[in-house]
């Protein structure tokens, strides 16, 4: 959507819902994974589904196109998303992704409204996240992000193909490559999530698996909370 008629569905009290909007979706999947000891986190199984399945699963319904970003090392086999690579040689943490994401979406022939972006390593992202970060729009250039009961998931978010420059300039200009020292820059908003149940637990929705006792608390959950969980994996469905 424009940001004139943007400014329109604002000034006339209209809710400002994801069906307004045409999204793009990037899965974030360039880290390193150094302290999972094993494959690409994008390969690790989760109960019969690699964590690469399940964020396809959650993600696809709630964008119009889909990409997947990973380093210019890694490859996937048998994949079928579109692939974007970094630009830079060097590893220079998830912006570069971000921003790879963006400058794809600025090239498209029916451009998107904005950037919807996921890491790969959370099984338990919500359904509603693109239209719950959509809500939260308040502005042309506004960067959305989710907020979990842990804190801000900030790579959860909805980017305005306007931050491109600005993220550009950000990565080429210095050595801070947090995405918290470019979001400080920014126009932002954040949108609470809840809790969520799972396995009879109470699970922050953004909960990420950076570590083997993660990846094995994730299988726990999902286990007691699917006992069927077999049948799911085999049907292409996460918990």
């Amino acid at each position: 959507m424009r940001a004139d008629l943007r400014g329109v569905v604002r000034l006339l009290g209209i809710p400002f819902t994801c069906g307004m909007m045409k999204l793009a979706g990037l899965i974030l999947a360039g880290g390193r994974s150094s302290r999972m000891g094993g494959p690409p986190k994008a390969l690790i199984e989760l109960v019969g589904m690699t964590l690469l399945e399940r964020t396809v699963a959650v993600i696809t319904p709630q964008v119009d196109d889909l990409a997947i970003n990973l380093p210019p090392d890694l490859d996937l086999p048998n994949l079928t998303l579109p692939v974007v690579r970094d630009e830079m040689p060097t590893f220079e943490g998830p912006l570069a992704g971000v921003l790879a994401g963006l400058q794809r979406a600025v090239s498209m022939p029916l451009r998107p409204t904005c950037l919807l972006t996921a890491p790969v390593d959370l099984p338990f992202l919500p359904a509603e996240l693109a239209a719950r970060l959509a809500a939260g729009i308040d502005g042309p250039d506004t960067i959305v992000f989710a907020e979990g009961p842990s804190g801000r998931a900030p790579l959860c978010a909805l980017w305005p193909l306007s931050a491109a420059p600005r993220l550009s300039a950000f990565l080429a200009g210095g050595t801070d490559r947090r995405v918290g020292a470019f979001l400080a820059g920014e126009r932002t908003r954040g949108v609470t999530f809840a809790p969520i149940a799972v396995g009879g637990a109470t699970v922050d929705p953004f909960f990420n698996i950076n570590t083997p006792d993660d990846l094995a608390k994730a299988a726990e959950l999902v286990a007691a909370g699917r006992p069927w969980s077999s049948r799911r994996a085999e049907s292409g469905s996460p918990p």
